[in-house]
């Protein structure tokens, strides 16, 4: 075997090992954007409220809310910081944006008596890259988090770079809204099993009427790379979406916020 000959099968060989090494993990998705899905979209929520997008829609960027002054029902003479002390077993690992914690847990517990489900409180973090886990699930009996990947609308995130900066709560728009919601009903729509939402907040009042709803999407993938982008709706993997809904139906909070 000549010396060229020699050089030529090993470059070879050393190719098929790095396409292995790949093959298995080796590539860096880092930067990897999966793409939108237009087509379904628009009929997410079955409400003729979520059709054909208007082009002249303004997406008007709005404060995070904080919780609504609502009566203090469940917390008697309680000062906040004694309320935060008996939820100190809720998220020990510090997961999820510790502001953000704080005020979903005091609306929770300012308004318990009207909760129906106080099983699960959730956090959907808008400050971080769809690149991360930023829909926090939380076990209000042992207070450890689930937090899994979520999309965010298209109108809070025009250029697709996996930031919502900007939020809005008019029909059409595309984008994702922040605030408080409880969690409603349940029904089969064009993405499957859905979960509807009502916006407690001024900020997502217009949340059932939008259509914005829990879904799963094949534009979602619990990998850390930039989801594809909803029409509003906090979309979710397919893989977790039936587990998801059926944790927080039926009258849960969630508090989505985008303020540090």
């Amino acid at each position: 075997m000549t010396l060229l000959k020699s050089k030529n099968l090993l470059a070879l060989f050393a190719l098929t090992m790095t396409l292995a090494a790949c093959a298995q993990g080796g590539f860096d998705t880092s930067s990897t954007k999966l793409a939108d899905d237009p087509d379904t979209e628009s009929s997410a929520g079955d409400n003729s409220s979520a059709g054909v997008v208007p082009p002249e829609v303004a997406v008007t960027p709005t404060p995070t809310p904080s919780p609504s002054p609502t009566p203090d029902t469940g917390s008697g003479s309680l000062t906040d910081s004694q309320i935060l002390a008996k939820y100190s077993y809720v998220d020990i690992g510090k997961t999820i944006n510790q502001n953000m914690l704080k005020n979903a847990l005091l609306y929770y517990h300012k308004n318990l008596s009207s909760i129906k489900n106080d099983d699960y409180l959730s956090v959907l973090d808008f400050s971080l890259s769809s690149t991360k886990k930023r829909f926090h699930i939380i076990n209000m009996k042992t207070g450890e988090v689930w937090s899994i990947h979520v999309a965010h609308g298209k109108g809070s995130d025009p250029d697709h770079d996996g930031y919502a900066n900007s939020f809005s709560n008019v029909s059409g728009s595309n984008a994702s809204s922040i605030g408080i919601y409880k969690t409603a009903e349940t029904y089969s729509g064009s993405h499957g099993y859905s979960l509807k939402l009502d916006g407690l907040s001024k900020t997502n009042s217009n949340a059932r009427s939008r259509a914005v709803v829990i879904h799963g999407a094949d534009y979602v993938s619990e990998s850390n790379v930039i989801q594809g982008r909803s029409w509003g709706c906090p979309a979710v993997t397919m893989s977790y979406r039936t587990k998801l809904i059926d944790m927080v139906k039926g009258g849960s909070i969630i508090y989505a916020s985008a303020t540090n």
